[in-house]
């Protein structure tokens, strides 16, 4: 529901302001701004705030908030999340709480998916920002501390979770020594002595996330750390191990020489696994190494070559493993895996094994956003998770109705028994629609599948275009051509989430965007958000979803000997038995995923407070 006195109250406000010119509405919101500052209460200033917006971006962006953004950035401001659809202006209605907040004169933070919607959002936005005495600041990957602290001292800071929680964490670092210019951004921009004590975050004051889901539950499993390198002296004997636990790994079998643990994602030897690894011929330079190191270098070889896949949880690039965030399909830029992982993945790959590092800071997304007085979030996929947004972060979460009622058509799941006959019908829809002259989207788990279905259209004759992590540069060009007509386009998971997708009136009448997904992702939000490309702002639309029984999702879920008995006892079930098992996958891998969020967190406070009684720094001492 609406509230509609409300919005009706905010539209006569700002039916009255409109009548003063930019002078006279600026100088306004100045005075609004001291009331603030005088600590009046929210209640008394969220009209006369958002009424002021609203002419602001009327003049400035010729842009109107319908009234669903109003109620979006009335729960905004209130600190809730909202679920809000794919299109319905979520950076327009982020206007709103930003500015009600930035009135006391604390600053307030936007954290987006990646440093291009940042600058973006800013830039887009800043126009009504400075119309209301507002500045305006964007935080980019490559920036110096001076300029990050300019960019923190603005009414408003738009920016990535990453970058605002490693600005966090080296803020409280006391141990800026040589290894600082590694450090800060893996060398490539040289520190003063000046530079490196600057504080640059404020006092916490409230943050606004875009994408909330996937910021605060899928990248939430990654804490962000600073690592400094180890010892050199003993690398060239562990850089030797890595490579031999590498070449050995694919040899022990699980449940007969190791045990996996799905919900830590752990391997654990068994009597049998570690009798072998002891008979296991190994070179001269091994020597000295003793048994335990070698069980857990070893069982950390197993756990990559089992769950690290190249070209979904990582690209090659320029001889350097790359992280690509599984929610999204973008890189995670700056980002690397801790305890031996990211050395196991480069033994793996045959890249060259960087110098282990240890920790000298870190800190949970949970725990860094903790912080704020105030939390806000908009996603458009923020329901299935409402639970875990209110055990985790306190916080509600509100649906918001679209503004215009959908068109959009989702059509009956399609199952395959193979890989091979998937595909084939995945290409035979394509085919199908693509005649009509309908756009198509087609949305796949990992850049593999993304590269192997483009060959496949080549082969079929079908031009198109392919956006994964290997063409992130061009992501927003490419996304935002994929509504014209005779268009298809490739892309991993929610590849160019954050852009349009907008159709012409001779498109809609052809029947509005196809949407293809061809896997059950581990979660149901990554679904939704790739349902939610097509259908915006009331256009027609239509999805259609794919799996089959050799998908990936069953071994997450049930582990790989449970999912092939499920795979032999299955060839006589109907198409609608294998969907239901799947929806079970789903919900079993999301329950794993969540449980391991909250071990994590439980982890973190636990040692916090433990150090905290020993007199140490939560946040910087050493995380063993």
């Amino acid at each position: 529901m609406l509230p509609i006195s409300f919005l009706k109250e905010v539209r006569q406000q700002a039916k009255e302001y409109s009548t003063l010119d930019d002078a006279a509405l600026k100088e306004l919101a100045l005075d609004l701004g001291f009331e603030a500052r005088q600590s009046e209460r929210l209640k008394r200033l969220i009209v006369r705030g958002f009424a002021m917006v609203l002419v602001a971006a009327a003049r400035k962006l010729e842009m109107t908030h319908y009234d669903v953004q109003l109620a979006g950035g009335k729960a905004m401001a209130e600190g809730q999340v909202i679920e809000m659809r794919t299109g319905e202006g979520k950076t327009l209605t982020a206007t709103l709480p930003l500015f009600v907040h930035a009135l006391s004169g604390r600053g307030v933070l936007l954290a987006t998916a990646n440093d291009y919607l940042a600058k973006r959002d800013a830039e887009q936005m800043q126009s009504v920002f400075h119309s209301l005495g507002m500045t305006v600041g964007v935080i980019q990957t490559e920036m110096s501390r001076p300029q990050r602290l300019a960019a923190y001292k603005c009414s408003v800071t738009y920016g990535t979770m990453k970058e605002f929680g490693f600005d966090f964490l080296r803020d409280h670092s006391g141990k800026r020594q040589k290894q600082e210019q590694q450090l800060w951004y893996g060398g490539r921009q040289s520190q003063s002595p000046a530079e490196m004590n600057l504080t640059v975050h404020r006092e916490p004051n409230f943050i606004l996330i875009d994408e909330a889901d996937s910021i605060l539950i899928d990248e939430a499993r990654t804490p962000m750390i600073i690592s400094a390198p180890e010892d050199e002296d003993a690398h060239q004997q562990q850089l030797n191990l890595y490579k031999w636990c590498a070449e050995n790994a694919s040899c022990f079998e699980e449940d007969e020489e190791y045990w996996y643990d799905k919900e830590r994602r752990r391997v654990d030897l068994t009597p049998e696994g570690t009798a072998k690894l002891r008979a296991l011929a190994k070179p001269a330079d091994l020597n000295g190494i003793g048994l335990p190191e070698m069980y857990d270098f070893i069982e950390r070889a197993i756990q990559v070559h089992r769950d690290y896949e190249n070209d979904r949880e990582y690209v090659v690039r320029d001889g350097e493993i790359v992280i690509v965030d599984e929610a999204t399909g973008r890189i995670s830029e700056g980002r690397r895996w801790s305890r031996g992982i990211h050395q196991a993945i480069e033994a793996k790959e045959n890249v060259h094994v960087s110098v282990e590092t240890e920790t000298q800071a870190k800190i949970t997304v949970q725990s860094f956003v903790s912080r704020f007085p105030l939390i806000a979030g908009m996603t458009g996929t923020a329901a299935t998770a409402a639970k875990e947004f209110r055990k985790i972060y306190k916080t509600a979460v509100t649906v918001i109705p679209p503004n215009r009622k959908s068109q959009r058509k989702e059509l009956p799941i399609i199952f395959a028994r193979t890989e091979t006959e998937k595909w084939a019908a995945v290409l035979k829809e394509v085919k199908e629609v693509f005649e009509t002259g309908r756009p198509i989207l087609i949305g796949t788990r990992s850049i593999g599948n993304s590269e192997l279905l483009s060959r496949l259209l080549t082969k079929s004759g079908i031009l198109h275009s392919v956006l994964n992590a290997r063409q992130i540069e061009k992501e927003a060009e490419i996304i935002s051509m994929a509504g014209q007509r005779g268009r298809v386009t490739v892309a991993t998971n929610m590849a160019g989430r954050g852009t349009d997708i907008k159709i012409c009136s001779e498109v809609a009448d052809l029947g509005g965007l196809h949407v293809i997904g061809t896997d059950m992702h581990e979660s149901a939000r990554i679904d939704r958000q790739l349902l939610g490309r097509c259908g915006r702002q009331g256009d027609p639309g239509s999805f259609r979803q794919f799996i089959s029984a050799e998908d990936k999702l069953l071994d997450s879920a049930f582990g790989k000997q449970k999912a092939d008995r499920y795979r032999k006892t299955g060839k006589s079930r109907s198409s609608r038995w294998w969907i239901d098992l799947f929806r079970k996958a789903q919900r079993k891998v999301e329950d794993q995923h969540y449980r391991a969020r909250k071990i994590l967190m439980y982890n973190e406070k636990m040692l916090a407070k433990s150090h905290r009684e020993m007199g140490l720094d939560p946040i910087l001492d050493v995380y063993d």
